[in-house]
């Protein structure tokens, strides 16, 4: 097991970070595709077409997101904990990945790069 820890800065305030990361509507935007999210604590959410599936732990308006996702039949929950701060250049992210298989851990941080912040970042530099 792995754990994953990396700063992005995205080019929005915090308000509208966590609203690219909460809201269903706005993650469709970024992603392309259709995604099950709730800011309700235990619910269950699911992005890319069940590529990223887990429980939602926590919710800290515009702040913190704790998410435990889910890896088959691991015995050790896989924690994600993002939190958001004000940058002069809008957001800084922290994330921090925990218990990652090592099989996927390659995929995962390319997954977060390329794909979650990634597209999070391009998709607020064209807007």
């Amino acid at each position: 097991m792995k754990d994953f820890k990396r700063y992005y800065i995205i080019p929005a305030t915090p308000e509208e970070t966590y609203i690219a990361l909460t809201n269903p509507f706005t993650i469709e935007l970024w992603t392309g595709y259709p995604a099950e999210m709730s800011e309700i604590v235990d619910s269950e959410f699911s992005l890319w077409e069940g590529d990223i599936t887990g429980k939602n732990l926590l919710f800290e308006q515009n702040k913190k997101i704790v998410q435990e996702w889910y890896f088959g039949d691991q015995s050790e929950k896989s924690l994600v904990t993002i939190k958001i701060f004000e940058n002069k250049k809008g957001s800084q992210v922290e994330v921090v990945h925990t218990n990652i298989p090592d099989d996927d851990f390659d995929n995962i941080v390319e997954g977060w790069d390329d794909f979650y912040f990634g597209a999070i970042i391009s998709f607020f530099e064209e807007e």
